[in-house]
């Protein structure tokens, strides 16, 4: 093998690991305070912006990038090498062996909770809104086209990455952006694929853990998500996958899945004493919807949101995606005085590709992104 080559990926690699275990930090919960831009009396046009991507990072605004990756990422590999059942294991597979002596420490922390809603449009279309509710991070939004797999649009929060590559320890000859946007590949938290299937992971604050042990080849809280983004073409595909692989959650947190997709359907996947139970729902916050010794687990404030974007469907059945876009408005966190901000929000539609996101709670302010095979 070429040296040159060899001593390349080496790098990539060695970059890929330090960061990984940084990206998967996720909503509510948080320790330090936040100064939030309050929405102004005067209602204001929203302004949309149109972004195509290229595989050069672009810096939208402060803290909200985007990029488009093309090609094998190993996940095929991945999958048919057993999976992983932590998140120290993906790292290791990645690092395929060509490191020694690294020492990983946990240094993630906190809760992520969020908030989900399906619902159809008055010209039938399957829409899909996510809010993602943390500190102040960096997110970087992933468009991915694998060889062997659906293209998708995927949401990562990037905090701690670009200092880690930036400080000397990638050297000059590889290009960032392509370890950073390796690094968010296996970490996405939400996302669409051009088969028009939606995904997003909530957490649950809950003691209990999710640890399934089979013979079935392991998967974690991000590498499913990658998973249903590139396999899954309908909820009932993305099921049956979940149903070949035991899950593991990502540090230890007991998440559950919104998933729907562009015929409208729309599930919650919980998992319950390790056995992964379906419920159907237009809506998913942060507690078990399970019937069962669990339902009701979790968060005071995550059932308000709950209650209050319920109320809302059952008063606008059918909504355009601005109609969404202000659900999302009347759950995100500045409405509950508290810390912590909603640092995106999106609007899919999964029935024509399109993706609307807002960042920080600025809904006058969208980015429009086109799924396209």
């Amino acid at each position: 093998m070429n040296h040159k080559f060899l001593n390349r990926r080496r790098m990539i690699w060695f970059s890929l690991l330090l960061v990984f275990a940084l990206t998967i930090s996720g909503c509510e919960g948080t320790t330090e305070e936040m100064q939030h831009m309050q929405s102004g009396s005067e209602a204001q046009e929203e302004q949309k912006n149109s972004i195509t991507l290229t595989s050069e990072i672009v810096e939208l605004e402060d803290d909200f990038s985007a990029v488009r990756y093309d090609g094998d990422y190993g996940f095929d590999d991945f999958l048919a090498g057993g999976g992983a059942s932590s998140d120290e294991e993906v790292i290791e597979y990645l690092a395929n062996n060509l490191l020694s002596g690294l020492n990983l420490k946990d240094l993630l922390g906190g809760i992520f909770g969020c908030s989900t809603i399906a619902v159809s449009s008055p010209e039938g279309d399957a829409l899909f809104g996510r809010n993602f509710d943390w500190e102040n991070c960096e997110a970087m939004v992933v468009e991915a086209h694998p060889e062997n797999g659906y293209a998708s649009l995927s949401t990562v929060n990037m905090d701690f990455i670009a200092q880690n590559i930036s400080g000397g320890m990638v050297g000059m000859t590889l290009n960032l952006d392509e370890v950073k946007t390796l690094a968010a590949l296996y970490a996405p938290l939400d996302g669409m694929n051009a088969a028009g299937l939606a995904v997003s992971v909530n957490m649950i604050q809950d003691s209990a853990v999710i640890e399934q042990d089979t013979d079935k080849p392991d998967i974690t809280t991000t590498t499913a998500i990658r998973l249903l983004l590139d396999k899954a073409g309908s909820v009932n595909e993305a099921l049956k996958l979940l149903g070949q692989y035991d899950l593991h959650g990502s540090m230890g947190m007991m998440i559950h899945f919104a998933i729907a997709d562009s015929t409208g359907r729309s599930v919650a996947v919980e998992y319950v004493n390790n056995e992964m139970t379906v419920t159907k729902t237009p809506v998913l916050t942060n507690f078990y919807l399970a019937e069962g010794e669990k339902h009701g687990v979790g968060t005071e404030q995550s059932r308000k949101r709950y209650n209050i974007l319920m109320n809302r469907l059952e008063e606008t059945p059918k909504m355009d995606m601005e109609d969404v876009r202000d659900a999302l408005d009347s759950v995100s966190k500045d409405n509950f005085g508290e810390f912590e901000s909603t640092e995106w929000s999106i609007v899919m539609n999964l029935s024509t590709g399109e993706a609307q996101y807002y960042h920080r709670e600025n809904y006058t302010n969208g980015y429009v992104f086109q799924m396209n095979s």
